[in-house]
Protein backbone atom coordinates (compact mmCIF):
# COMPACT_ATOMS: atom_id res chain seq x y z
CA UNK A 1 0.00 0.00 0.00
CA UNK A 2 1.16 3.51 -0.79
CA UNK A 3 1.66 5.89 2.16
CA UNK A 4 1.13 9.59 1.61
CA UNK A 5 1.54 12.63 3.86
CA UNK A 6 0.00 15.83 2.47
CA UNK A 7 0.77 18.98 4.45
CA UNK A 8 0.84 17.08 7.75
CA UNK A 9 1.43 18.89 11.03
CA UNK A 10 1.19 17.18 14.41
CA UNK A 11 1.08 19.33 17.52
CA UNK A 12 0.88 18.18 21.13
CA UNK A 13 -0.56 20.48 23.76
CA UNK A 14 0.28 23.02 24.83
CA UNK A 15 2.72 24.02 22.07
CA UNK A 16 4.96 21.10 21.04
CA UNK A 17 5.16 20.76 17.26
CA UNK A 18 6.35 17.20 16.55
CA UNK A 19 5.89 17.38 12.76
CA UNK A 20 5.41 20.44 10.58
CA UNK A 21 4.11 20.67 7.02
CA UNK A 22 5.26 17.22 5.86
CA UNK A 23 4.74 16.27 2.22
CA UNK A 24 5.88 12.73 1.55
CA UNK A 25 4.95 9.73 -0.59
CA UNK A 26 6.25 6.21 0.00
CA UNK A 27 5.42 3.88 -2.85
CA UNK A 28 4.24 0.32 -2.40
CA UNK A 29 7.23 -2.00 -2.00
CA UNK A 30 9.77 0.70 -1.13
CA UNK A 31 12.46 0.42 1.54
CA UNK A 32 12.92 3.72 3.40
CA UNK A 33 15.21 4.77 6.23
CA UNK A 34 13.85 7.45 8.55
CA UNK A 35 16.75 9.29 10.19
CA UNK A 36 17.26 12.33 12.39
CA UNK A 37 18.21 13.22 15.96
CA UNK A 38 16.14 12.22 18.97
CA UNK A 39 13.02 14.37 19.09
CA UNK A 40 12.96 15.03 15.35
CA UNK A 41 9.56 13.40 14.85
CA UNK A 42 10.42 9.90 13.58
CA UNK A 43 8.26 7.94 16.02
CA UNK A 44 5.40 10.41 15.64
CA UNK A 45 5.46 9.83 11.89
CA UNK A 46 5.27 6.06 12.38
CA UNK A 47 2.41 6.42 14.87
CA UNK A 48 0.46 8.43 12.33
CA UNK A 49 0.76 5.56 9.85
CA UNK A 50 -0.68 3.09 12.37
CA UNK A 51 -3.34 5.61 13.39
CA UNK A 52 -2.23 5.69 17.00
CA UNK A 53 -2.21 9.43 16.35
CA UNK A 54 -4.16 11.63 13.95
CA UNK A 55 -2.68 14.73 12.31
CA UNK A 56 -3.48 18.17 13.66
CA UNK A 57 -3.46 19.49 10.10
CA UNK A 58 -3.14 17.84 6.71
CA UNK A 59 -3.94 14.34 5.53
CA UNK A 60 -2.33 10.92 5.95
CA UNK A 61 -3.48 8.18 3.60
CA UNK A 62 -2.50 4.51 3.69
CA UNK A 63 -3.63 2.86 0.50
CA UNK A 64 -7.07 4.33 -0.11
CA UNK A 65 -7.70 5.02 3.58
CA UNK A 66 -7.75 8.52 5.03
CA UNK A 67 -6.35 7.98 8.52
CA UNK A 68 -8.36 10.83 10.03
CA UNK A 69 -11.68 9.59 8.67
CA UNK A 70 -11.31 5.82 8.96
CA UNK A 71 -14.32 4.08 10.46
CA UNK A 72 -13.69 2.12 13.65
CA UNK A 73 -14.69 -1.18 12.03
CA UNK A 74 -12.05 -0.63 9.33
CA UNK A 75 -9.27 0.29 11.74
CA UNK A 76 -8.61 -3.30 12.83
CA UNK A 77 -8.37 -4.37 9.18
CA UNK A 78 -5.88 -1.56 8.48
CA UNK A 79 -3.68 -2.56 11.39
CA UNK A 80 -3.63 -6.19 10.25
CA UNK A 81 -1.89 -4.88 7.16
CA UNK A 82 0.76 -3.03 9.17
CA UNK A 83 3.40 -4.94 11.14
CA UNK A 84 5.42 -3.09 13.79
CA UNK A 85 8.83 -4.01 15.23
CA UNK A 86 10.11 -2.25 18.35
CA UNK A 87 13.63 -1.70 19.68
CA UNK A 88 12.78 -3.32 23.01
CA UNK A 89 11.15 -6.37 21.31
CA UNK A 90 8.02 -6.33 23.53
CA UNK A 91 7.77 -10.10 23.60
CA UNK A 92 5.44 -11.79 26.07
CA UNK A 93 7.83 -13.33 28.64
CA UNK A 94 5.54 -16.18 29.68
CA UNK A 95 5.06 -17.44 26.13
CA UNK A 96 7.52 -19.49 24.11
CA UNK A 97 9.00 -18.34 20.80
CA UNK A 98 6.32 -20.35 18.97
CA UNK A 99 3.53 -18.99 21.16
CA UNK A 100 4.65 -15.37 20.76
CA UNK A 101 4.37 -15.65 16.97
CA UNK A 102 1.13 -17.65 17.10
CA UNK A 103 -0.53 -15.29 19.57
CA UNK A 104 -0.93 -12.35 17.18
CA UNK A 105 -2.78 -14.61 14.76
CA UNK A 106 -4.99 -16.17 17.41
CA UNK A 107 -6.24 -12.80 18.70
CA UNK A 108 -7.67 -11.92 15.27
CA UNK A 109 -9.35 -15.28 14.86
CA UNK A 110 -7.10 -17.09 12.41
CA UNK A 111 -8.14 -20.79 12.34
CA UNK A 112 -5.91 -23.06 14.42
CA UNK A 113 -4.64 -25.08 11.46
CA UNK A 114 -3.65 -21.89 9.65
CA UNK A 115 -1.95 -20.54 12.76
CA UNK A 116 0.16 -23.67 13.02
CA UNK A 117 1.08 -23.61 9.33
CA UNK A 118 1.97 -19.89 9.26
CA UNK A 119 3.91 -20.00 12.52
CA UNK A 120 5.99 -22.96 11.39
CA UNK A 121 6.73 -21.21 8.09
CA UNK A 122 7.84 -18.04 9.91
CA UNK A 123 10.01 -20.01 12.34
CA UNK A 124 11.70 -21.77 9.45
CA UNK A 125 12.22 -18.56 7.47
CA UNK A 126 13.78 -16.80 10.46
CA UNK A 127 16.00 -19.71 11.47
CA UNK A 128 14.21 -20.12 14.80
CA UNK A 129 12.87 -23.65 14.48
CA UNK A 130 15.26 -25.09 17.06
CA UNK A 131 14.39 -22.24 19.46
CA UNK A 132 10.62 -22.58 19.14
CA UNK A 133 10.03 -24.06 22.61
CA UNK A 134 12.29 -21.64 24.48
CA UNK A 135 11.16 -18.54 26.34
CA UNK A 136 12.43 -15.02 25.49
CA UNK A 137 14.83 -14.91 28.45
CA UNK A 138 16.49 -18.09 27.18
CA UNK A 139 17.51 -16.69 23.79
CA UNK A 140 19.89 -13.95 22.65
CA UNK A 141 18.98 -10.36 21.84
CA UNK A 142 19.33 -11.01 18.13
CA UNK A 143 17.06 -14.04 18.38
CA UNK A 144 14.53 -12.01 20.35
CA UNK A 145 14.52 -9.42 17.59
CA UNK A 146 13.94 -12.18 15.05
CA UNK A 147 10.95 -13.34 17.08
CA UNK A 148 9.64 -9.77 17.17
CA UNK A 149 9.99 -9.56 13.39
CA UNK A 150 8.33 -12.96 13.03
CA UNK A 151 5.40 -11.77 15.10
CA UNK A 152 5.13 -8.62 12.95
CA UNK A 153 5.07 -10.53 9.64
CA UNK A 154 2.96 -13.51 10.73
CA UNK A 155 -0.19 -11.98 9.26
CA UNK A 156 1.59 -11.11 5.97
CA UNK A 157 1.27 -7.32 6.31
CA UNK A 158 1.63 -5.00 3.34
CA UNK A 159 3.66 -2.55 5.44
CA UNK A 160 6.33 -3.19 8.06
CA UNK A 161 7.43 -0.38 10.40
CA UNK A 162 10.63 -0.94 12.37
CA UNK A 163 11.52 1.54 15.12
CA UNK A 164 15.25 1.21 15.91
CA UNK A 165 15.32 -2.53 15.11
CA UNK A 166 19.12 -2.76 15.53
CA UNK A 167 19.44 -0.30 18.43
CA UNK A 168 20.35 -2.90 21.08
CA UNK A 169 22.37 -5.22 18.84
CA UNK A 170 26.05 -5.63 18.00
CA UNK A 171 27.25 -5.03 14.44
CA UNK A 172 27.23 -8.67 13.32
CA UNK A 173 23.74 -9.28 14.70
CA UNK A 174 22.52 -5.99 13.23
CA UNK A 175 23.79 -7.17 9.84
CA UNK A 176 21.78 -10.38 10.19
CA UNK A 177 18.63 -8.42 11.05
CA UNK A 178 19.15 -6.11 8.07
CA UNK A 179 19.55 -9.07 5.71
CA UNK A 180 16.26 -10.40 7.07
CA UNK A 181 14.49 -7.05 6.59
CA UNK A 182 15.82 -6.78 3.04
CA UNK A 183 14.50 -10.25 2.23
CA UNK A 184 11.07 -9.25 3.59
CA UNK A 185 11.15 -6.12 1.43
CA UNK A 186 12.17 -8.20 -1.60
CA UNK A 187 8.95 -10.18 -1.21
CA UNK A 188 6.98 -6.95 -1.80
CA UNK A 189 6.45 -5.59 1.71
CA UNK A 190 6.88 -1.83 2.16
CA UNK A 191 9.46 -1.11 4.88
CA UNK A 192 10.07 2.03 6.92
CA UNK A 193 13.03 1.72 9.28
CA UNK A 194 13.58 4.50 11.83
CA UNK A 195 17.21 4.34 12.92
CA UNK A 196 20.23 6.10 14.40
CA UNK A 197 22.55 3.39 13.09
CA UNK A 198 24.90 5.10 10.64
CA UNK A 199 26.73 1.86 9.81
CA UNK A 200 23.52 0.15 8.71
CA UNK A 201 22.29 3.07 6.59
CA UNK A 202 25.67 3.51 4.88
CA UNK A 203 26.16 -0.23 4.32
CA UNK A 204 22.70 -1.02 2.95
CA UNK A 205 21.93 1.97 0.77
CA UNK A 206 18.24 2.74 0.34
CA UNK A 207 16.07 5.83 0.24
CA UNK A 208 16.82 8.14 3.19
CA UNK A 209 14.27 10.57 4.64
CA UNK A 210 15.71 12.92 7.24
CA UNK A 211 13.73 14.85 9.82
CA UNK A 212 15.00 17.72 11.95
CA UNK A 213 12.84 19.53 14.49
CA UNK A 214 9.75 18.08 12.89
CA UNK A 215 10.58 19.18 9.36
CA UNK A 216 11.54 17.05 6.37
CA UNK A 217 15.01 18.32 5.41
CA UNK A 218 16.22 15.58 3.05
CA UNK A 219 14.76 12.91 0.79
CA UNK A 220 17.52 11.05 -1.05
CA UNK A 221 17.59 7.89 -3.14
CA UNK A 222 20.33 5.45 -2.05
CA UNK A 223 21.43 8.01 0.52
CA UNK A 224 23.87 7.93 3.37
CA UNK A 225 23.16 8.62 7.01
CA UNK A 226 24.72 12.05 6.63
CA UNK A 227 25.23 14.18 3.54
CA UNK A 228 28.83 14.91 2.53
CA UNK A 229 30.31 17.58 4.73
CA UNK A 230 27.67 17.17 7.47
CA UNK A 231 29.55 16.24 10.62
Amino acid sequence: MEIRFAGVTKQFLPDIVALQDIFLTIEEGEFVYLVGPTGSGKTTLLRLVTRELVPTKGRVTVGDVNIRKIASHNLAYLRRNIGVVFQDFRLLPDLTVYENIAFVQEVIGVPRQDVQKRTNEVLDRLGLWRRRNLFPEQISGGEQQRVAIGRAIANSPSILLADEPTGNLDIDTADEIMQLLLSINASGTTLIVATHNQYIVDSYRQRVIELRKGRLVRDEKKGRYRVDGDF
